[in-house]
């Protein structure tokens, strides 16, 4: 592989900032999205070499279009940037709090995929990983699984959306193909991040689940596609 420039969303913190270091160390040109200057320029900084700061918001068309405009040639687009506003459930969840978590967790990936996908095309490697999530699974929903409790239906928003995220990820590998892509999603688990309260006091080490999205981003030619699976490469149900 001689993979050679990735962009991460949502890399000025969390698992995102942890790909982006990863994929840097590698020895990646890595575009850190993000969508305050301030803070994508101290993740840039922490990073060090290879990063480079690009703002983009994912909810916003016309700043995804100029940011797209600065990427030439893109080998690896790592949707990481998502967002957890409750973890109530389905009765208990407004429909502008579904409509936001859509819009940065589903729409958002189809508006920043779509974007630089002239910029993939140019890649003989072309990569994509969706960060999805292990909740998103309706086959662990659904079934006695040790990873959630038996018929909670908490983060309704935030579970939907990745699972309409999983569908997206097997519809874009299925039509990128025969153009070389490979297109897969990842749950990180539960990682100490600032996605929702849970998380934030019983997630484990981000960079654990950062090394799951890598191997994913430098898959070889005959690697997966349109695949689900853990951070530790373990495939997940749908």
């Amino acid at each position: 592989m001689n993979d050679r420039t990735a962009l991460v969303t949502g890399a000025n913190k969390g698992i995102g900032k942890h790909v982006a270091h990863l994929l840097a160390a590698e020895g990646r040109t890595v575009y850190v999205g993000a969508r305050d200057p301030e803070r994508g320029q101290r993740a840039v900084e922490e990073i060090g070499a290879g990063a480079r700061l690009l703002v983009l918001d994912v909810t916003d068309p016309d700043g995804l279009a100029r940011a797209a405009a600065q990427v030439d040639r893109l080998d690896v687009l790592v949707n990481n940037a998502g967002i957890s506003p409750s973890l109530a459930p389905p009765t208990a969840t407004g429909i502008e709090e579904f409509r936001r978590t859509y819009e940065t967790n589903v729409f958002g990936v189809v508006a920043v995929t779509n974007a630089f996908l002239p910029a993939l095309r140019r890649s003989p490697h072309p990569r994509i990983v969706n960060v999805s999530s292990g909740t998103a699974s309706l086959t662990w929903s659904t079934h006695p699984n040790p990873h959630f409790t038996p018929g909670s239906a908490g983060a309704a928003a935030y579970r939907s959306s990745k699972a309409a995220l999983n569908a997206l990820t097997v519809l874009y590998a299925q039509t990128l193909a025969e153009d070389g892509f490979k297109v897969n999603a990842l749950a990180p688990g539960l990682r100490a991040t600032d996605l929702n309260p849970r998380a934030a006091t019983s997630g484990g080490d981000p960079a654990e689940a950062a090394r799951g999205a890598l191997r994913l981003a430098l898959l070889p030619d005959d690697g997966p596609t349109g695949g689900f699976f853990s951070w530790d490469g373990t495939p997940v149900p749908w």
